[in-house]
């Protein structure tokens, strides 16, 4: 494990005197998506560089992660970023493989011209065009894929939005990182003209292209999720799981909290062809809700990344960070016939049963017991597994009690 988070000089020197007998993964950032990385990559001894602009995040103290520390945040100063990953690159001395866990660090991973780096996704412009929900829909479009009724504001004037989506209607990015860093969120529901109207004009002072959209009316605990890796030769050798985000926390459009497999053959048709369609290949998650009006499922977002909850379909037997890793390095990965599994994160499912009266517990007497017993990490026939809590690895939950009652939190929920 890393036995501190470092600066970044100290982290090269760390790293000159290491020795890799396989390439390096890095993940960055490096919170609760990074730490379930880790630990998916971890378990084929895969070695593992956790990168981040502090070290407040979980994963930095997780005994999956190698060495930690400091690099240059890519928002802030993309040049820096570069000139760090080079840095680090000459440090270990051999290819690394890294794995951006939030969009900003994918977009800057893709982005970089720098000899060793072996990426495990398709280059800037898919993912751009993956990303961009304008594009993203007009694949939707043209494959009969159905999606919310959407007016890019750049093409439309707020009147006509208002004119064709009425209130309330959701105002989202066509790109969301950046619309995260000036908002703190990556939709915004307005109710009138004025509040529509000072939404736009705030995105378009930052700069930001954003979109209106029809508000959908969504089945609580009906989402179906696409989780896959597509290698490079194309969707017919994709390997991926269905989950169903069962629990939200906050319900109606929070992050997922309790997630389970399913079997949804045409989610994962409709996911793989959109895929397919743009060129993508590598870890992704394709999110899609039931429209209670429309009576169908629709198509919100692509992630082109790993994301919060990616240790379920590695709980269940298919190891999409390995699958990405191996497929750019000279290790074997065979993923298995999917097998049911349930994600937990414990802290936002905690907060909803202690918050929200109506929410009914979907955890079982049995289920708690393994929890707390730990047995869900050892027990053969377990079907929970788990974002930060794990007895066998307990500093990262020790982590983020220690943010959670304090003034110090860490900038990103994933």
């Amino acid at each position: 494990m890393a036995e501190e988070f470092l600066s970044t000089s100290a982290l090269r020197d760390a790293l000159a005197d290491a020795t890799f007998d396989r390439p390096p993964a890095i993940v960055s950032n490096a919170h609760i998506t990074g730490l379930s990385v880790a630990r998916a990559l971890d378990a084929h001894d895969v070695p593992v560089i956790a990168l981040d602009r502090n070290g407040d995040g979980v994963a930095p103290p997780s005994n999956t992660v190698d060495f930690a520390g400091t690099v240059t945040y890519p928002l802030e100063d993309f040049a820096g970023f570069q000139a760090d990953i080079e840095a680090i690159v000459d440090a270990v001395g051999r290819e690394v493989v890294p794995f951006g866990c939030m969009d900003e660090w994918a977009h800057a991973y893709a982005r970089i011209d720098v000899d060793g780096v072996r990426l495990p996704f398709a280059d800037a412009d898919v993912v751009d065009s993956v990303l961009d929900k304008s594009e993203l829909y007009a694949t939707c479009e043209r494959l009969d894929v159905p999606y919310p009724e959407t007016h890019r504001l750049s093409d439309t004037s707020i009147d006509e939005a208002i004119d064709a989506l009425g209130f309330p209607l959701v105002v989202k990015p066509a790109l969301k990182r950046e619309f995260e860093e000036a908002f703190g969120t990556n939709v915004i529901e307005v109710t009138d003209r004025e509040e529509f109207a000072d939404v736009v004009a705030a995105a378009d002072d930052e700069g930001i292209d954003v979109m209106a959209q029809k508000r959908v009316d969504v089945a609580p605990g009906e989402d179906r999720s696409l989780a896959s890796y597509v290698p490079p030769t194309g969707v017919e050798e994709a390997i991926g799981v269905v989950g169903n985000a069962r629990v939200r926390y906050p319900q109606q459009f929070g992050t997922s909290c309790l997630v389970e497999r399913v079997d949804h053959p045409e989610i994962e048709d409709r996911a793989l062809g959109v895929l397919e369609e743009t060129g993508y290949y590598g870890i992704s998650e394709s999110e899609f809700v039931y429209d209670a009006d429309r009576e169908e499922y629709l198509l919100l977002d692509v992630n082109t990344r790993p994301w919060k909850w990616i240790g379920m379909p590695v709980a269940a037997g298919v190891n999409l960070p390995m699958a990405a890793y191996a497929a750019v390095t000279d290790a074997t990965y065979e993923a298995d016939t999917p097998r049911d599994s349930r994600w937990v994160y414990l802290r936002d499912y905690l907060s909803l049963l202690g918050s929200e009266d109506a929410f009914w517990d979907v955890l079982s007497t049995d289920d708690w017991s393994a929890l707390l017993s730990g047995s869900f990490e050892t027990t053969a026939d377990t079907d929970l597994t788990t974002g930060v809590y794990r007895p066998t690895d307990p500093d990262p939950a020790a982590k983020l009690i220690e943010t959670e009652f304090t003034d110090r939190e860490y900038y990103c929920a994933c």
